[in-house]
């Protein structure tokens, strides 16, 4: 404030993102019609698991690998188990449309359809609509994770004029949309891996702390050959905003925190 011509500056709070994803089978099947109506989506939302989101963020399963050698990694990991609510299909594994948001994040669409007339046409807009839906989530407008949406079925007019783009990207984006919220959506909160080292006198200090920021500890050992402690605890990203100088409050300045994400 004091070099910018001395005007007092608005300071809002740390925006943290948030990630929208889904633990369940959607309850029903989601349909959606075209602005004209005479186009409909029928979709269902589906959960990937955390192993699957870790392979895409890693880049072992990427948008521009081999069809068939992408079905045969997906398969091999999680095609064991039919009743598992992350298994995955042969057929629907070769049959990957897009992955969103961005076109490398950890959301995809499958087509479960069979012997849909004109499907190809419209693949495009509905790709573009789930890139759209994908990147600012029914929730409350972050990016999704973890999502799977599976085309049921397609109904399309028999001219091609009356399936464009302008009508089946909304319709392609509210289909997601509504298999999300048929689907228990929930919220991913970012949490930080916090290391503090302190001598043992302070330590109940840090539990504190932590208790009041919604952080656990879950390892607490001694640094062999030192009066040191080292504590390992989860800690909310949110609530990490002046952590440190309330954990040195707290200890008597005793502590010293180390945050990774």
């Amino acid at each position: 404030e004091e070099d910018h011509a001395c005007i007092p500056i608005k300071k809002s709070d740390p925006v943290v993102s948030y990630k929208e994803t889904i633990t369940e089978h959607s309850r029903m099947t989601c349909l959606s019609k075209s602005p004209n109506k005479h186009n409909r989506l029928f979709c269902m939302g589906q959960p990937l698991s955390e192993d699957f989101c870790e392979l895409v963020d890693d880049g072992k399963i990427t948008p521009r690998q081999d069809v068939k050698q992408r079905a045969k990694i997906i398969c091999e990991k999680f095609g064991a188990d039919p009743e598992n609510v992350n298994y995955w299909d042969a057929n629907d594994a070769r049959k990957i449309w897009c992955f969103g948001p961005d076109q490398t994040g950890p959301n995809i669409v499958a087509d479960a359809s069979k012997g849909v007339q004109y499907l190809n046409e419209i693949k495009d807009s509905v790709i573009a609509g789930f890139q759209w839906a994908t990147n600012e989530g029914v929730l409350c407008d972050e990016n999704m994770r973890g999502v799977r949406v599976n085309i049921k079925d397609v109904t399309l007019h028999a001219d091609a004029i009356h399936r464009g783009g302008g009508q089946i990207i909304p319709t392609a984006r509210r289909v997601v949309y509504a298999s999300v919220l048929t689907s228990e959506p929930r919220l991913l909160e970012p949490i930080y891996l916090c290391e503090i080292q302190c001598p043992e006198n302070a330590v109940g200090g840090i539990y504190g702390c932590l208790t009041k920021r919604r952080g656990h500890a879950f390892d607490e050992g001694q640094v062999q050959g030192t009066p040191m402690f080292n504590v390992k605890a989860y800690l909310p990203v949110n609530e990490s905003f002046g952590f440190s100088g309330d954990l040195r409050a707290s200890t008597g300045g005793q502590a010293f925190p180390q945050c990774v994400f």
